[in-house]
């Protein structure tokens, strides 16, 4: 150290901490190199365990899934040990009761059923509640067992419904009573119990006291109405559930029950006591439904039992006094009369919901009754067509129940159908529904002014006309076309075949409804017009029958109608229905001439006429291929009536005009193949020659197709035509081979037998000595055949 250095300066340079800081600094350091340590340590690991291979771990072995809950095995234990107690008990009762005397009895079953019923509450303390439901269903048992021991011992010679009844109705005390003691307020077992017992004392009362059908009936109504009572009042849902099933089920039988007896009743008395029940079950009902608390599904379906029963109560009553006819009008009116009610504001609106549907149901059961009516009415006429002409009946009933009965009671059904027309025109107003509520009803007035004739009877001949009269207002309402233009239809197939008893009726019949429906098809051409064109045909069949034509010659008259199609189909919009109308009637014509090959012809000349000028029309050409063949067909028959045998005759007409068309289409398109032009018309004419000329014996035929052949296949040859080529060329090798083959058979037989063998094998090793060259040259011929079209 300098001499000139002083102790002052040279303490302000060192600035060396004092100990316990320089402690205190090196602890940090040494603290954070340790951490560092352990970070490098911990990768360093990573990176050991990563360059070297993972041992595989055996795979986790899992315990297996409880397949039973530890409450669930607790549950069924106490229900095996309750069915086990009970049945010792029943056992003990009624096997073992004899070797006690009256005081051992009454004091073991006492006992017994005070302990039992004891110990629930003394479990349910101890928050043991499974197993004190348990222990109170063997209790309730036993009370059951007392009772039964009770009867045996003390009164053996009682009623045993009467008893059984008491002993119920003590039982459903008792357990009610139970049920409410404060420690048993837990027990979800003593009431439901109770409520179930609640069902039986009066429906045995009255099976014991023989009430009859109409005190069974009332029992099972009142139990109802007091199930009904409890499910709307009681909360627990256990008693509740009891409670509604107890109220459907009892009370759905003794509404059907009593409404069984309604019907069955055969005077007043009886009628009015079955009503008085009928209305009892729906007055459990509406109360029911009037309630608040239910789902407005609920509510409305209670309201639609209420509405139904009512009505049946009283069509009920007044049945007895009136005709079987008035029945089902009778039930109508109650029905529709619920629609009054709906418009009381009082009525919750579930409530009016529900008899709404009340009186649509009525409504639509007895459009049901009068259906079979509609449907005789319709059909039965049908049965004409295997006795036309057989003569008139005397009224229009005996027409329509040709072959099936009159349905009896039914002389109101008119009344009904207006009646339910009445209300959906009437009731269903300015609403989304009116278009179909006013198609209901023109239907169903339509079905009721359709019966009406042979409701009444009418004579034939006015019944003729009054179904004429129906399809002519029908077809001219002015509403609802579609609908309108369906029941006229309907009306005037039934009305055809109706007339089909008297040939006078059947003739005019058809003319009127050809006549009628041909001067409206201005209005829905796609139905009334085919509709003309049918009548027509039927008409032209019936015209031919009357003079005793045959029938191919009838079929000339039949032609008429498909002339008439093939000129009114441009002029409508709706053309297809009217083109199919024609076709099915050309085919009816060409049926009826089947029996006479002169007249078929002719018939089928007609036809592929009309179907060549329909085709002309450019929407309508490819019917020119249903012409060409109906002018073949044509010309086959008429050939076939001449007894012309030559295939020439029949193939040649063929062929032409397909080599026409073949080479029409060539100059159009001149990619078109040879094949595609050519080949359907050479083979129609070269084939039915060639099988010909085989069985031939003349020369004629064979040299005549030879130089045919020959003649095709220069100028396939010629123009590079593949199809004429080929096709001729073979027809021609055959052709020879045919003529040659007598000469063949002569050399073959003049020759010795090792000549045939040794010529085969000289083939054989020709063509294989020359191979090679056979192959080149049929390579050759065959790239000159793809050279050509």
């Amino acid at each position: 150290m300098p001499c000139g250095v002083t102790r002052t300066t040279l303490q302000g340079m060192t600035q060396i901490p004092p100990p316990a800081e320089e402690l205190r600094l090196l602890d940090a350091e040494l603290w954070q190199l340790d951490r560092r340590r352990a970070q490098l340590l911990a990768r360093r690991a990573w990176l050991v365990a990563t360059l070297q291979p993972r041992p595989t771990k055996p795979a986790p072995v899992t315990s297996p899934r409880p397949e039973t809950s530890a409450p669930g095995v607790q549950n069924a234990l106490l229900l095996l040990g309750g069915v086990l107690l009970t049945i010792a008990a029943m056992v003990f009762t009624l096997v073992s009761w004899g070797h006690l005397g009256i005081a051992g009895r009454g004091t073991v079953l006492g006992a017994v059923t005070l302990a039992v019923l004891s110990a629930p509450l003394l479990l349910v303390k101890r928050g043991l509640r499974s197993t004190a439901e348990s222990v109170a269903g063997l209790g309730l048992v036993l009370t059951v067992l007392d009772a039964y021991a009770l009867y045996a011992v003390a009164f053996p010679d009682t009623d045993g419904e009467g008893y059984t009844a008491v002993a119920s109705a003590l039982l459903a005390a008792v357990w009610t009573a139970y049920g409410r003691l404060p420690g048993a307020s837990e027990l979800r077992l003593p009431l439901p119990a109770a409520l179930t017992a609640a069902q039986l004392p009066l429906l045995l009362w009255a099976t014991a006291a023989s009430a009859g059908a109409h005190g069974v009936a009332a029992a099972l109504l009142v139990t109802a109405a007091f199930d009904t009572v409890v499910a709307l009042r009681v909360t627990l849902n256990s008693v509740r559930a009891v409670a509604v099933v107890g109220a459907y089920g009892l009370g759905a039988s003794g509404a059907l029950t009593a409404g069984a007896l309604s019907w069955a009743a055969t005077g007043p008395s009886a009628a009015a006591r079955a009503a008085a029940l009928v209305l009892l079950g729906a007055a459990i009902a509406l109360g029911a439904a009037w309630r608040g608390g239910l789902s407005k599904g609920h509510a409305a379906g209670l309201a639609a039992a209420f509405g139904l029963l009512t009505v049946a109560a009283l069509a009920g009553t007044a049945r007895p006094a009136m005709p079987d006819t008035w029945t089902v009008p009778a039930h109508l009116a109650c029905g529709i009369a619920l629609l009054a009610a709906v418009r009381l504001d009082r009525l919750p609106q579930p409530v009016r919901t529900g008899l709404t549907w009340a009186s649509a149901a009525v409504q639509a059961l007895a459009v049901l009754w009068a259906l079979p009516l509609v449907a005789i009415t319709l059909l039965g006429p049908v049965a004409w067509t295997s006795r036309a002409w057989s003569g008139a009946p005397a009224d229009i009933r005996d027409a329509v129940t040709l072959d099936a009965p009159w349905p009896p009671d039914t002389a109101t059904a008119p009344l009904v159908l207006v009646a339910v027309a009445a209300v959906l025109a009437l009731t269903v107003r300015n609403t989304d529904r009116r278009p179909r509520a006013v198609s209901g009803a023109l239907v169903l007035t339509w079905a009721a002014a359709l019966t009406l004739p042979a409701v009444l009877e009418l004579p034939y001949t006015t019944g003729l006309l009054t179904l004429g009269a129906l399809t002519a207002v029908t077809l001219a309402a002015p509403y609802t076309q579609p609908t309108t233009t369906i029941l006229a239809l309907a009306t005037s197939v039934g009305l055809s075949f109706t007339a089909l008893a008297s040939q006078t009726a059947t003739l005019t019949t058809l003319t009127a409804l050809t006549a009628f429906f041909a001067a409206v098809s201005w209005r829905h051409t796609s139905l009334t017009a085919p509709a003309a064109l049918s009548y027509a045909t039927a008409l032209a069949c019936a015209t031919g029958a009357a003079a005793d034509w045959p029938p191919h010659h009838t079929a000339l008259l039949v032609l008429a109608v498909p002339v008439a199609a093939a000129l009114i189909a441009p002029r409508v919009h709706d053309r297809v229905p009217i083109e199919v109308t024609g076709a099915a009637a050309a085919l009816l014509a060409i049926g009826l001439a089947v029996t006479d090959l002169p007249m078929l012809a002719l018939v089928l000349a007609v036809c592929a006429v009309i179907a060549a000028g329909t085709a002309i029309r450019p929407d309508r050409h490819p019917v020119g291929y249903a012409a060409a063949v109906l002018f073949v067909l044509a010309t086959w028959v008429r050939l076939a009536a001449w007894d012309v045998t030559m295939p020439e005759a029949y193939t040649v007409p063929v062929t032409i005009p397909a080599l026409l068309i073949g080479h029409l289409r060539r100059l159009r398109a001149p990619e078109t193949s040879s094949w595609t032009a050519y080949a359907p018309g050479l083979a129609a004419t070269l084939l039915p020659s060639l099988a010909t000329a085989w069985t031939d014996p003349d020369w004629t035929r064979p040299l005549l197709l030879g130089l045919a052949a020959l003649s095709l296949t220069l100028l396939g040859a010629g123009h590079n035509l593949k199809a004429p080529l080929v096709l001729g060329g073979s027809v021609l090798t055959l052709d020879a081979l045919h003529e040659l083959a007598p000469y063949i058979a002569q050399v073959t037989d003049a020759l010795p037998r090792w000549v045939p063998p040794a010529l085969a094998g000289l083939l054989l090793l020709t063509l294989g000595a020359t191979y090679e060259q056979r192959i080149r040259d049929v390579r050759r011929v065959r790239d000159a055949l793809g050279k050509m079209h």
